[in-house]
């Protein structure tokens, strides 16, 4: 009988947990495997909200979160906590996603204990190392270490080979998160936001990334506010990340604008059945860019540069800068222009098509077997 593989899957932020859910099911769902979870805790109550929604107990929990805590507490306290549990259990394979500082730790862990790693959405560039900061730098250095690059697209693959990775390590699988989505969204979502949206257009905000903190945001937010005072048929929900800079920047630009709602961060049910119903995204998040084109929606990523080039490509996003005037322009086309709305909406989605983790489960069995 071949002996079962020990897979450590190592997460610790919520976009992280949404991607990893359904690789984690996945990897119960097989005789071949045994999965074993380790959260780092990095963003606790974002992160707790996504454990609940997918039903996972994590068997072990760092729990290193403490307020104001700098990138370098992070990184050793998620690094001391990963090692002494790759030494306690012996994985035959560490799986880490994306790019956080939660990422770069599990990577380390592991190759300090000579671990092979697996790295899902692997490939994904700005070859500016300060944008996003400290995600860029962070994906580049888990891609030296990683073993197995599951690639979500071919733009991401083409990354890792330009960076002299072998071709045989790489592999395109679409995205996990296009997976999550089958299993969060539904026709008959109910939600007292809906109700308060009536007939009006929903622009559905995200921001929250270190880069744009300061006059980016006050940039970003004061478009937003220019726009729904323009357009009296829209309507804008901003679930404001827990930052307390961010929560007061938001507080004071937007005010008590009636048709602005401040409201806490979302569970991940009710987060992906409202871009399901949004009209256009508004985010620098990176998860975004790739859920909303299946459903339809235009993403308006408000950066400056984007490691996900692919919804650029295809048509689902556009980049805005961060610049008022360009913000403020381009959403105003996409209200007021339906050609360039459709044209937008009905572009195909670039990340796959909901069998990201099985791909990767049967990568991971063969890969680790050989």
């Amino acid at each position: 009988m071949k002996k079962i593989i020990k897979a450590l899957v190592v997460f610790g932020t919520r976009p992280e947990a949404i991607k990893m859910a359904p690789l984690i099911k996945e990897l119960e769902s097989r005789e071949e495997t045994e999965v074993i979870m380790c959260v780092t805790a990095q963003h606790r109550e974002m992160l707790d909200q996504v454990l609940g929604a997918f039903d996972l107990e994590p068997h072990y929990d760092l729990n290193i979160m403490q307020q104001g805590q700098t990138l370098g507490e992070i990184t050793t306290k998620a690094l001391r906590g990963l090692e002494n549990i790759i030494k306690d259990i012996r994985p035959d394979i560490v799986l880490v996603q994306g790019d956080t500082t939660t990422v770069l730790a599990g990577a380390l862990a592991a190759f300090y204990n000579r671990v092979p790693i697996g790295h899902i959405e692997a490939g994904l560039r700005t070859y500016n190392k300060y944008s996003p900061f400290p995600e860029e730098i962070n994906r580049l250095l888990v891609g030296d270490l990683a073993d197995i690059h599951f690639a979500p697209t071919e733009a991401s693959r083409l990354n890792l080979l330009q960076e002299n990775k072998k071709a045989e390590s790489i592999y395109v699988t679409g995205n996990t998160v296009i997976d999550a989505l089958q299993t969060t969204v539904r026709d008959d979502y109910e939600n007292e936001i809906l109700d308060w949206l009536g007939n009006d257009k929903l622009l559905l905000l995200t921001v929250h990334r270190r880069e744009n903190i300061g006059k980016p945001m006050h940039n970003i937010f004061s478009a937003i506010k220019d726009i729904i005072e323009k357009h009296k048929d829209v309507k804008v929900v901003y679930p404001v990340h827990l930052n307390p800079v961010i929560q007061q920047t938001a507080k004071d630009v937007f005010g008590k604008n009636d048709r602005i709602k401040l409201i806490d961060p979302l569970e991940v049910v009710d987060f992906h059945n409202l871009i399901a119903k949004s009209h256009i995204i508004l985010t620098d998040s990176g998860g975004v860019q790739e859920e909303a084109p299946t459903f339809g929606v235009p993403v308006i990523v408000l950066r400056d540069t984007t490691e996900r080039p692919e919804g650029i490509e295809a048509g689902t996003a556009k980049l805005s800068g961060i610049e008022y005037k360009d913000i403020f322009n381009i959403i105003d086309k996409l209200i007021t222009d339906n050609t360039a709305y459709n044209k937008m909406a009905n572009a195909v989605n670039p990340y796959g098509n909901g069998t990201a983790s099985k791909q990767i489960v049967d990568i991971i069995i063969k890969e680790v077997r050989k």
